[in-house]
């Protein structure tokens, strides 16, 4: 776990529409970390806040977690 995985995670997602439309309609980070352990990548909660950089685009996620998570 770490943060190569949530850029694996982040990068699979721009490349697969399917799972982009899912990372989309995440409303909560746990759902977006559910999202991630279905497919495979083994993250952890902490690793998405500061101060961490950010590993997603705010055209990524959901309006709601992008003010969460990408916030300045």
């Amino acid at each position: 776990m770490s943060i190569q995985t949530i850029t694996a995670f982040s990068a699979k997602a721009r490349s697969d529409a399917a799972l982009a439309g899912k990372l989309k309609d995440c409303q909560k980070l746990r759902e977006l970390i559910r999202l991630a352990r279905e497919e495979g990548f083994d993250v952890e909660e902490e690793l998405f806040y500061p101060p961490n950089e950010p590993q997603f685009t705010a055209d990524q996620l959901s309006e709601k977690l992008a003010n969460a998570l990408l916030r300045a």
